[in-house]
């Protein structure tokens, strides 16, 4: 049976074990700075490690001919459930367990949205999160080897989430030593995952913001000790990427501001809340995908033929290299071409199709980068019509796609101001964060709205 990730676990509702009356102590700072490298250092060495792995295996297949990059990414996933579910009883398969019943209440539903967070790898880290040494860190090494089979073979999943999942795992392998090595855990968790993240997007403030950010999804305290550690695994994190020299993730940097403020509310507006919806939109169909019953080879069958087929079309459409793997293909596609909107947000659509059903299929993998490549795709399509340089429109999108639909705007942000160009085109990103978030929000209640008056005729009926 499938490790549950219970929904009402992310709520907050069950009491996180926060030391919080020793919180800043002298003694609780130390430990958190030491778990904080001790993490750091394993976490990633670890997500290197594996985010290499894939990186070379991706790089093999797309080599190979069109119909081998077609055909690797269902082999990629089929071999992944092949995995989960046959090593360690199927422990380290994921699923979620559906809420009974669908708040009314806006306030309710904000505190922890049915979205891609709670359908992805980063559901044990938020579920665990202020008590990270209970993670299941045991089932690392075989979600590790299920992700390199996704993603490595070119499904349409990222490697962000991941890396945060196996950074926190190192980090609470710690606790096999018993004692303070268990304390020193909690805090080494937390710097493996920040270290993680770092590592592979080479920036470490998003590496801290996105721990701390997931973990107020479980009501877990921004406290001294957590900043700490998170601070210390995103530097050694980042580290590794300067010292190793890595290129593992592709981020696009803004080069020209906006001509004047007008465009630049433009962009940020419209880009914003195109990628944002989508994106959304997408996590709440990841999610339900993510809760559908059925069994293995239903899922294998039903998400690998919508794959095929959107993979199909996207290589008609662009190239075989933009249908497979994260986004990177389908990005430095977009780069070179010179498609019309129309076939651009269509290849982003498709893209969404395509990860949702990699996710229904039985994928192991993460969505941020996913949904950095749909927001990019977006925001490309829509500069022409605003005026505005391609790389502004797609750094907007990008931006805009993880306020939207994976809800983590203070990441979005982070990354906005860490990636660098000119100011002003900083602050348009930040903008289109803004618009994302909101329009993201809107859609995704109001489809949850529609569910809930759905269930409600269903039980009248």
């Amino acid at each position: 049976m499938g490790h549950q990730l219970d929904d009402s676990d992310t709520s907050g509702a069950f009491q996180h074990n926060d030391q919080s009356g020793q919180a800043n102590a002298p003694g609780e700072v130390l430990f958190s700075i030491g778990g904080g490298l001790v993490g750091g250092l394993l976490g990633a060495a670890f997500v290197v490690t594996v985010t290499t792995m894939i990186k070379e295996l991706l790089a093999l297949i797309t080599r190979q001919g069109n119909w081998v990059m077609v055909a690797a990414p269902l082999a990629g996933i089929a071999l992944a459930v092949l995995i989960l579910q046959l090593v360690a009883h199927g422990q380290a398969a994921q699923s979620v367990i559906v809420d009974s019943e669908i708040s009314r209440r806006f306030s309710d539903w904000l505190r922890f949205p049915a979205s891609a967070v709670r359908a992805d790898l980063t559901a044990d880290v938020v579920r665990n999160a202020g008590s990270e040494e209970n993670f299941p860190w045991r089932l690392a090494p075989i979600r590790a080897a299920a992700i390199i089979s996704t993603v490595g073979l070119g499904a349409p999943m990222g490697t962000e989430s991941p890396a945060a999942h196996m950074g926190v795992a190192c980090g609470a392998a710690i606790e096999l030593g018993g004692g303070r090595w268990r304390r020193l855990a909690r805090h080494g968790a937390v710097g493996g995952g920040a270290a993680g993240v770092a590592a592979l997007m080479g920036l470490p403030l998003v590496g801290m913001a996105f721990m701390l950010e997931l973990g107020r999804r479980n009501r877990a305290p921004i406290s001294l000790p957590r900043v700490l550690a998170a601070a210390c695994g995103a530097v050694v994190g980042w580290g590794f990427n300067v010292i190793l020299n890595l290129s593992l993730i592709r981020l696009i940097v803004p080069a020209i501001a906006p001509s004047d403020l007008k465009q630049a509310l433009a962009t940020a507006a419209l880009v914003g809340a195109v990628s944002g919806v989508l994106c959304s939109v997408t996590g709440a169909a990841i999610y339900g995908a993510r809760s559908w019953s059925a069994g293995p080879v239903a899922k294998i069958l039903t998400g690998g033929a919508v794959l095929f087929g959107c993979v199909m079309v996207i290589r008609a459409l662009a190239s075989p290299a933009a249908a497979i793997g994260p986004g990177a293909g389908a990005v430095s596609w977009a780069e070179g071409a010179s498609a019309s909107t129309w076939t651009l947000i269509a290849v982003a659509g498709l893209r969404a199709v395509a990860t949702t059903a990699a996710v229904t299929a039985g994928g192991c993998g993460g969505l941020f980068v996913p949904f950095l490549s749909i927001g990019d795709l977006c925001g490309r399509a829509l500069a022409p019509s605003l005026g505005a340089t391609s790389d502004l429109a797609a750094a907007a999108g990008s931006a805009g796609a993880i306020a939207g639909g994976y809800r983590l705007p203070l990441t979005a942000i982070a990354m906005v101001i860490t990636l660098g160009g000119p100011a002003s085109a900083r602050l348009t990103c930040v903008a289109s964060v803004a618009f994302a978030a909101a329009a993201g929000v809107a859609a995704a209640y109001a489809l949850d709205q529609l569910k809930a008056r759905r269930l409600e005729s269903r039980a009248l009926a």
